[in-house]
């Protein structure tokens, strides 16, 4: 005999994609531009940069 279960899963995700797709959309945009604006740096770049040579571990 086959007992059918409720998954609860489904259900779930569709909820909380309509509550947290903002975030989530916000979240992939903001972490491909950074990506972007990242993927080109040289190492004389890196060498230049305040930030770095501020967090720079000796």
């Amino acid at each position: 005999m086959f007992f059918s279960r409720f998954d609860p899963w489904p259900v779930f995700f569709r909820r909380e994609w309509k509550r947290c797709w903002p975030f989530l959309t916000g979240f992939a945009v903001t972490g491909a531009i950074i990506t972007k604006m990242t993927a080109g740096f040289t190492e004389e770049d890196l060498m230049n940069s305040k930030f770095v040579q501020a967090h720079k571990k000796h």
